[in-house]
Order: C-alpha cells, then sequence, then structure tokens
C-alpha cells in the first residue's frame, strides 16, 4: 500500500493528527507538532519570499505541489496575483526551455507517444490511476506562443494550464489530468540534446498524425465520458484545424484559437460600455494572423453577426495583417482560419503598398488594434498618434508576450495617445500616471475567462461547447466592469469572483440551449462542483 506521505492528492504532512498518523500508520514518520494548514501557508509563504529569481521561486511552488496539492493550492488562493506570473506565464517559458534537463516528477502527467497508438488507453487509464478525470488539458507543444515548439518539455504547459483552472474555478485537482503529445519536434536545439526526454524525430504530419488525434479522442471519451477536452499551443496548420472537427460532437475547447478571443471580445465589450459605442460601428485591424490571432478576430465577428449584422456584412470590419502584410484572397498560403477574413485587391487603389503594419493603418483607419505577432515595438508613435487623429478612444490590445516580445508598452501607448487609448495588455502592466491621470491597465489573460467556462461546462455537464455560452463568458466578463473603471478588463486579483460569475453565466445559457444533461439550477450545479483547499 502507498504511503499516504507520497499521495500528493491526500497528504497533509505536519497537519495529520495524532489519530490519523495512527490510523495510516506514519507515527514517528512526522515532527511530532501538529500544524494548521494556516500555518504551513504561512511557512511556505515565507520560503517562497527568500528565492531571489522567479525561476527558483517557480522550483520550489513546484515542489509543493509535488508533494501536496491542497496546501499548494492554499497558498496560491492567498497570492494568486503574485504567483500567477509565476506559476504560469511567463515564468513557465523559461521552465519550459529546461524541462528536460530539470525533470524530477511526473506530475500526474499521460506522456503519450505518437509511434504507439496503440498504448493511449493503458496511458490515459495510468496516469488517472482511478480518479475521476472531468477536465483533461493536452498539447503537442508545436505552438508555444512566443517560444515555439518545445516537444515534450511543453507537459508543462498542460500541467500549469490546469493549476489555474483549480486556483481560479475551484476544479478539484483530483479531477483533472495533463497530456502532452509527442509527436516529435522540429526544434533543432532539441533533436540533438543528449538530454532531452521526448522523440528525437522531426514532427510527424498527415495522416499518421491525424489518426493519432483520432484514436486519442475515441479513447479520451470512452475512458472519461462527459470529460471537457481542452487543447493547447498546437500549431498554426492543427489548432483551427482540429477543432473544427470536433467542437461540434464532444465538449471541446481550443484555448488559442477560442480562449484569447473570448477575452479579447470581453475587453472589446469592455471598451464599449466605457465609450458608449457600437461594436457593429467598429473597424477591426488583427496583427500577427496565427491560430490566436485568427481565433481573436472569429469571435470578434461572431458577436458582430450576434448583435445584428449579416455574416458578410460583419466580415467587411475585419483585416488581417501578417509578415507579407494585408492578407489577401490570392495568396496561396492562407490557412483556414486566415482565408474568410482575407480581402480583394480591388476593394483598393494602393494594394501593392499594404505591405507593413504602417501602410494598413494609414489606409484602413481602424478603431481596434489587436497585436498577436510577437514583434516587439510594432505598435509604434507613428501608427499610435495616426488612429488618435481619426478615433477618440482607438482601442489598441498588444497582447504578444513574454514582455520582450510585446508590441508595445502600456506606458508608451498611453503617452502617444495622450491618455486615448483603450489598453488591454498580454503580459501584466502596473497602473499609468500621464499628465496627473492615472489609467488602469487591464491585462488580456486568458484565465479571466477559461476556468469559468470550463467549470460552467462541466457542472451543466454539456454537450457542446455553443457559441452562445462563449458569447455569455465574454458579456458576463464585461458586465463585472464598475461604473467608476478605466480599464476595459477586470482585475486578475478578483479571479475567483469573476469565474464563478462566468461559470453561472455558461452554465445557464447550456441549460437554455438544452444541450445540459441532468441539470436545470446553474447557480447550484457550479457551485456543488466547486472545490476548496481545505484538509
Amino acid at each position: 500500500m502507498t504511503n499516504i506521505l507520497n499521495d500528493a492528492f491526500k497528504n497533509k504532512g505536519t497537519a495529520f493528527t495524532q489519530a490519523e498518523r495512527q490510523q495510516y500508520h506514519i507515527v514517528g514518520q512526522l515532527p511530532p507538532v501538529v500544524q494548521t494548514i494556516a500555518q504551513q501557508a504561512a511557512q511556505v509563504y515565507a520560503q517562497y519570499q527568500t528565492k531571489t529569481s522567479d525561476i527558483e521561486k517557480r522550483k520550489f511552488l513546484m515542489q509543493i505541489f509535488d508533494t501536496n496539492r491542497v496546501l499548494f493550492y492554499k497558498v496560491f488562493s492567498q497570492h494568486v496575483v503574485e504567483f500567477m506570473p509565476i506559476v504560469y506565464d511567463p515564468t513557465i517559458a523559461e521552465s519550459i526551455e529546461n524541462y528536460s534537463e530539470n525533470y524530477v516528477d511526473p506530475q500526474e502527467a499521460a506522456f503519450l507517444d505518437v509511434n504507439h497508438p496503440e498504448a493511449i488507453k493503458e496511458t490515459l487509464l495510468g496516469a488517472a490511476n482511478g480518479r475521476d478525470i472531468k477536465l483533461v488539458v493536452v498539447t503537442d507543444a508545436e505552438g508555444i506562443l512566443g517560444i515555439g515548439d518545445w516537444g515534450v518539455n511543453g507537459v508543462d504547459i498542460s500541467v500549469g494550464k490546469l493549476m489555474v483552472y483549480t486556483a481560479a474555478a475551484g476544479i478539484n485537482p483530483e479531477n483533472v489530468l495533463p497530456i502532452v503529445i509527442d509527436a516529435g519536434t522540429n526544434n533543432q536545439k532539441l533533436l540533438y540534446d543528449p538530454l532531452y526526454l521526448g522523440n528525437q524525430h522531426e514532427r510527424v504530419r498527415g495522416s499518421k498524425y491525424d489518426d493519432f488525434i483520432a484514436k486519442f479522442v475515441d479513447e479520451i471519451e470512452s475512458a472519461f465520458p462527459n470529460v471537457y477536452l481542452h487543447w493547447e499551443d498546437f500549431g498554426r496548420s492543427n489548432a483551427a484545424r482540429i477543432l473544427k472537427q470536433y467542437q461540434d460532437k464532444i465538449l471541446t475547447f481550443n484555448d488559442d484559437v477560442q480562449g484569447t478571443g473570448i477575452i479579447v471580445l470581453s475587453g472589446v465589450l469592455g471598451a464599449m460600455k466605457l465609450t458608449g459605442k457600437k461594436l457593429t460601428d467598429q473597424t477591426y485591424v488583427t496583427f500577427g494572423a496565427g491560430s490566436a490571432g485568427a481565433g481573436i478576430a472569429n469571435q470578434v465577428y461572431t458577436e458582430m453577426v450576434k448583435q445584428g449584422l449579416s455574416e458578410d456584412e460583419a466580415r467587411k470590419h475585419f483585416y488581417m495583417v501578417d509578415k507579407q502584410g494585408l492578407l489577401f484572397d490570392d495568396d496561396d498560403t492562407l490557412t483556414p482560419a486566415q482565408q474568410p477574413f482575407a480581402r480583394s485587391r480591388s476593394e483598393f487603389t494602393n494594394a501593392d503598398e499594404l505591405t507593413n503594419l504602417t501602410a494598413v493603418i494609414k489606409t484602413i483607419k481602424p478603431t481596434i488594434l489587436v497585436g498577436t505577432s510577437t514583434q516587439p515595438g510594432t505598435f509604434t508613435e507613428e501608427i499610435v498618434r495616426e488612429m488618435t487623429s481619426y478615433v477618440d478612444r482607438p482601442i489598441i490590445f498588444p497582447l504578444s508576450n513574454p514582455t520582450k516580445l510585446a508590441e508595445a508598452s502600456a506606458q508608451d501607448l498611453i503617452k502617444w495617445s495622450q491618455g486615448k487609448a483603450l489598453i488591454a495588455t498580454g503580459i501584466p502592466a502596473a497602473d499609468v500616471t500621464f499628465e496627473g491621470v492615472t489609467y488602469q491597465i487591464g491585462q488580456g489573460n486568458n484565465a479571466l475567462v477559461y476556468p469559468g467556462l470550463g467549470l460552467g461546462a462541466i457542472a451543466a455537464r454539456a454537450k457542446v461547447l455553443s457559441q452562445g455560452m462563449i458569447s455569455a463568458a465574454a458579456h458576463a466578463l464585461a458586465d463585472t466592469l464598475t461604473d467608476d473603471s478605466t480599464a476595459v478588463l477586470p482585475p486578475v486579483s478578483h479571479l475567483d469572483e469573476f469565474s464563478e460569475i462566468v461559470a453561472v453565466a455558461v452554465a445557464q445559457v447550456a441549460i437554455d440551449e438544452g444541450i445540459a444533461q441532468g441539470v436545470t439550477d446553474a447557480k447550484a450545479a457550479v457551485a456543488d462542483l466547486k472545490w476548496l483547499p481545505e484538509y
């Protein structure tokens, strides 16, 4: 029988009472003092504060995670704003890059090998180890935002994402499963690194990859009925394609394609609330037309249709810019996600000049500019001043992260726009004071919405994740803004409150649309599912 001290889900450490120590046959295996979880949490935080770098802080917190899940989430819940960038983005990038070299513990993850589809079922059941799995985050780590292809090292993304689900939405950590699909890697460093723990061959493409994904979905649905399947950081050629294949068949979600879109839509709706403008009057430019950029545009486009525009009318409000400039429909390299938003050259007298963002802004005169390009400094003073010249409150969201890849800083955007720009950034940004006025900066952090969205869908036992549920999540988050707010998104400091509000709204729409299963009271269903980090 496994010693309970080695079971991260059941271990209480020094909080085991004397009676429990006798019951579990661990008498004498702990110091004699019995601590409360509050005392343990204070002790952990004091040790955390002695660490001098973010990566050392993360390594320390992972030691707690690996040994005592309840204590980890207790401390996390007490210091959400401080821990979020340590546990997840941006510090997780360094952790991923050094995962193989620093490997210690599999952290209850499932490692699936594209060369062994016959082992999928055994791997899933083994990693679950009898637990009731309701939520899965799976990655093949080809498109980790900001750092690219990291192969099996990307399992850290799945583990980290699930940490945020639990900390924000209270999803029981015993009900979650992180998964990485090792389909190889095109990262040359990893291919020749003797310490790399994944397959050292180039990424598998085509039918072999697609067949593996199909078998994976079949096996996971069989092993864990009604599971919420979250796809994370798949590459540009696979992310939207896989989502499209399964989104009408199972309860599934892609954070890069849909999550970033929901949070940006919520930020845009927040901006509409602050300015009194109509979404259907806006002109939208996305800079960076990968999975995230195209997914964001699609969410905002879908909302415009929901608000009364025809599909053709709504599409006319959108423009995509990538490394080749404005995307045109005669470009045979366009992805399926980009094609609906590509423009015709005949619309412009200067089509051949639209090869850079500045030229596009001056020609199109957008009211909304969203960056997912990972090209630092590309939202220039010239661009911002141009936008401010024709719109009172330009909406500018430089979302690329980490900080070194951001299209612009909030401070520069406020300065260049004379305080007029409505801003959301991809990384935490401090309030900006300009000419005696302090401006709150919203963080376009998907964690504001995806935990609540997942909690609501799971609580409702929804058959699929509908567009109505997604729209409800964006509106619910935007509605949390107070009348005196100067930020387009609410602060991360109230993550747990917002997640519950979003969850109830999502579950209610699932009930209203008839896709909930056996659930009639959204608020009660969400409350019943929420887990608290207490012994």
